[in-house]
């Protein structure tokens, strides 16, 4: 891949798949093939290429089917669907939602987050960079590192209404500056028909072009 991996979520896809980055006992083959094709399935769908992203998930589901853990494969379709939250992907995470019953409460709430139906009860649920931004609080993605972590973010402020231009400006660079054409696209998007909207048409023309830009090869 040309853009550099996105950092996987120990509290999405459990420690199995991220010892060989903790310093501990040597990872099996098992768990270096399911983190690197999760890996590889996240960066090819945020640059845009669909094939590569299903070939790859199909790596990861048929490594983690064999250790009988629903934890581990639970977590990778929840990874693979906040990649498509930060693109504005917005639909059902249906593979996870066939395994909700055997995840684990941080798994199911991390679900309803995506999908805009978490009650504030199980904020507290959540990985750290998101529990400010399931709030409402537009200032939270400024706060947060990890380029992934904040297009989830700014993902779920737009389901819920919240995501203003500071918003939508910091998920253009973030997507912009990681090579990531899915999201930039879709962000350039919402910002391009705000503008329209606006009746700021060189802008938006200037937008549109950017997004022009990003499709050559995009699946």
């Amino acid at each position: 891949m040309s853009a550099r991996a996105p950092k996987l979520s120990a509290a999405l896809i459990g420690a199995a798949l991220v010892a060989s980055c903790a310093g501990g006992p040597k990872p099996l083959d098992w768990q270096l093939e399911a983190k690197g094709a999760m890996e590889r399935a996240v960066a090819a769908w945020l640059e845009g290429n669909g094939r590569v992203e299903r070939a790859e998930m199909a790596i990861v589901r048929s490594r983690l089917a064999r250790t009988g853990r629903t934890d581990l494969l639970a977590g990778a379709e929840l990874l693979a669907c906040a990649a498509r939250t930060a693109s504005l992907v917005f639909e059902p995470c249906a593979r996870f939602e066939a395994l909700r019953r055997d995840a684990t409460a941080a798994q199911r709430a991390y679900a309803d987050y995506l999908r805009g139906a978490l009650p504030p009860q199980a904020f507290a649920l959540l990985p750290e960079p998101q529990r400010a931004a399931a709030t409402g609080n537009p200032g939270a993605i400024a706060g947060i590192a990890d380029p992934l972590s904040k297009l989830v973010a700014a993902g779920a402020l737009l389901q819920a209404g919240k995501a203003g231009p500071e918003v939508i400006g910091e998920a253009i660079d973030t997507a912009s500056r990681q090579g990531w054409r899915r999201p930039l696209a879709a962000w350039l998007g919402v910002q391009a028909r705000r503008a329209e909207l606006a009746g700021r048409t060189e802008e938006a023309a200037a937008l549109r072009r950017r997004i022009a830009l990003t499709q050559g090869g995009f699946e």
